[in-house]
């Protein structure tokens, strides 16, 4: 059973002034909390609350609503390399056509087998209304970046130590070619090889 849209939504808009004309247009400026899980889950995303500015424009066509517009916000997140903090300002463009309910606006296509399969992915005005979540979180998660990083060229973690390069661009650790790890614990005292030379030498006297 779905859930009736609720007007008073920050994300739900009512499309009722444009009164299924072809040609109308509105504008709708709005600034809304973010909703939960916007972004990519344990990567980055808007912080839940942190507050979307949302740029609509709102045209009637034929078959339904056609919106247009884009989101600002602040997302923050962690540096795959460095594991730092990552906070940044995100801009999504979007588009979506909302149909009429009663609109022929059943579209098919051709699946493999050659049969017309109906596009179940089509969004649908409610009493005039449209909300706007699912469009806008589809939208703020192909605008963020997969793998976010502080920088550029943040050159990660010691692989030994895992201390942060960029904090020191010397760091380095002695490396043991593996080959000769056997005989570093070796050692000889000279006055062992002197002493055994002079006992070979007394030896040979004798």
């Amino acid at each position: 059973m779905n859930t009736r849209l609720d007007h008073r939504d920050p994300l739900v808009f009512d499309t009722h002034e444009l009164g299924r004309r072809p040609g109308a247009m509105k504008k709708v400026s709005r600034t809304v909390p973010a909703p939960k899980d916007l972004g990519l889950a344990d990567v980055i995303g808007v912080p839940e609350g942190a507050t979307v500015e949302l740029e609509l424009r709102l045209e009637s066509v034929l078959e339904g609503v056609l919106v247009t517009g884009t989101a600002h916000a602040p997302v923050t997140g962690e540096c795959v390399r460095c594991l730092e903090p990552v906070r940044r300002e995100l801009d999504a463009e979007f588009q979506e056509m909302f149909s009429y309910p009663d609109a022929d606006t059943r579209t098919a296509r051709k699946d493999e087998a050659g049969d017309d399969a109906e596009d179940e992915d089509a969004l649908e005005l409610e009493d005039d209304l449209f909300d706007l979540e699912p469009v806008l979180r589809d939208a703020v998660v192909l605008a963020l970046p997969l793998q976010p990083v502080c920088r550029d060229d943040c050159p990660g973690l010691c692989s030994t130590c895992g201390a942060r390069l960029a904090d020191d661009p010397d760091h380095h650790h002695e490396v043991t070619d593996i080959r000769w790890a056997a005989l570093k614990d070796l050692t000889v005292d000279p006055d062992q090889l002197n002493g055994a030379g002079d006992d070979a030498d007394e030896n040979q006297e004798k």
